[in-house]
């Protein structure tokens, strides 16, 4: 491997009912990248957190290029060649490019900061990567996933010897994943360590030298990425084996048509479109981004509003114009974007999961404790939510445990339908696996789901029927037997 950048040495942390790091280890090469994988909670953004000198470590040590140093603030850990680039966009949308690359560098000649010059410089620096920006642009003209390379190009400036990527292909296009991708190959014939998390082990296996996993606070242990497959990498990080990972174990639920759409549209964004949902169902929904998939939802759901069409829920016609008339109804959407729209991120856990079904403990000014309580408990264990209490604020939970949380604020509510949008997107095997047997477990009570997802595998093995999106139209509808991969895409882009 040859020289090591980074060393990290039985690093302990503790919070306030829980223990997040428990001697973990984590050794990079230089010039190589390295993949840092675990389940929601299992200590990646703690990790790098101490690395980042955001937290400090109640215990352990950390070498850079065999150094013991001590970081004692994110000044430190800069001065150290360490750059983090976290999943919340940290740029200035009113300034250029160039500005945001170079913001923060001390001024030149008197206090004076030239425009021309700083954006020749990020030019070059644009110019070497092969990213065709200009950088007088402003940063509010590009997209969210353009936004992502510049916090990336931002880093490189640095020059930093030591890249953190947290998630970075979240928000991501194909092109622009191959466009990342190109610029960490650069970076580490510049001999750059990156650190590369991400849940996505395709991703792993085409960028990654080495992974080392983390479960529980604990490094389970260090692979070489070509000398090791998914099924060990699953089992490293839950472990046990996973061999039902997609597994639908129900049938097609019943004959009884619960939920009934015809002739629903909304000029520009989907029309004629009609489908019915059976009792006890998972009816998946897919197609490419873009093709209408989850504003159907939201106006299935009251959110956004429809030009013509029917909505009829066991044979009742509803008449739907905002949420509280579906959710009355029994119609309950958990969203694709769980932190803006999913949960009240700086509010407790508590008061997210009994958010819906206030009047169930609250009369008047009493409040029924017990009663919320009971609540709180019974999604807890149902859904495995992890946290230290009902107290600790939302924002601090993983991933996997934020969407549980999400899903029990909707569960409390007993709906008849329950509408997922992309109810797995970035959280781990692990909680995805519980998320199929949540499924599985309401569609045998009874409950119908509608599940819009974008992964191929798991639509056709979670569904028992898939309508196929394009261009705002249901291309194709296929039963349980019929199921083909080739299929699914042909009617993604074109029309039947």
């Amino acid at each position: 491997m040859g020289k090591i950048a980074l060393r990290m040495v039985n690093i302990d942390k503790k919070f306030p009912g829980v223990h997040a790091l428990k001697s973990a280890n984590l050794e990079v090469g230089e010039g190589e990248v390295h993949a840092l994988l675990g389940g929601n909670g299992a200590g990646k953004s703690t990790l790098i957190k101490i690395l980042g000198a955001i937290y400090q470590p109640d215990g352990g040590e950390i070498y850079i290029d065999d150094k013991l140093v001590k970081l004692e603030g994110v000044r430190d850990a800069q001065r150290y060649g360490i750059s983090i680039i976290h999943q919340e966009l940290m740029l200035f949308p009113e300034l250029s490019i160039a500005e945001n690359i170079f913001i923060g560098e001390k001024p030149e000649n008197y206090g004076y900061v030239s425009k021309k010059d700083i954006e020749a410089r990020a030019q070059k620096i644009l110019d070497n990567l092969n990213v065709e920006f200009d950088s007088a642009w402003l940063v509010s003209s590009l997209s969210l996933a353009q936004q992502q390379i510049i916090e990336i190009i931002r880093a490189v400036s640095f020059n930093s010897k030591i890249i953190v990527m947290d998630e970075p292909t979240s928000s991501l296009s194909k092109n622009e994943v191959a466009m990342l991708f190109d610029i960490i190959r650069k970076l580490k014939k510049n001999g750059v360590s990156v650190i590369y998390i991400s849940h996505k082990l395709d991703e792993l296996f085409e960028i990654s030298d080495r992974i080392t996993v983390l479960r529980d606070g604990e490094t389970v242990g260090t692979v070489t990425t070509k000398e090791t497959t998914e099924d060990e990498l699953i089992r490293m990080m839950v472990g046990r084996d996973l061999s039902n990972f997609y597994v639908r174990t129900e049938g097609k639920g019943s004959s009884e048509v619960v939920l009934s759409v015809k002739g629903l549209e909304k000029q520009g964004v989907f029309e004629d479109i009609s489908f019915e949902l059976r009792k006890g169902e998972i009816l998946g929904f897919t197609g490419l981004v873009g093709a209408g998939r989850t504003e159907l939802m939201e106006a299935i759901f009251g959110i956004r509003s429809y030009d013509q069409g029917e909505i009829f829920l066991n044979g009742t016609k509803l008449d739907i114009k905002a949420p509280k008339d579906a959710i009355e109804a029994g119609i309950v959407l958990v969203p694709e974007n769980r932190k803006e729209h999913g949960l009240i991120l700086r509010n407790t856990v508590g008061f997210n999961m009994t958010l819906t079904v206030l009047k169930d403990f609250i009369r008047g000014i009493r409040v029924d404790k017990g009663a919320e309580r009971s609540i709180m408990d019974e999604y807890k264990k149902t859904l495995g939510i992890v946290t230290p209490s009902y107290a600790q604020i939302a924002s601090k939970l993983s991933g996997g445990n934020q969407q549980k949380v999400v899903l029990a604020k909707w569960l409390a509510k007993k709906p008849v339908v329950l509408i997922l949008d992309e109810p797995t997107r970035g959280i781990d095997v692990g909680a995805k696996s519980e998320i199929y047997a949540l499924m599985n477990d309401l569609t045998k009570q009874g409950v119908s789901i509608i599940m819009v997802s974008s992964e191929m595998q798991e639509v056709m093995v979670m569904s028992d029927r898939i309508c196929v999106m394009n261009e705002g139209t249901i291309s194709a509808t296929f039963e349980k037997e019929d199921f083909s991969q080739e299929k699914i895409v042909a009617y993604s882009v074109r029309r039947n």
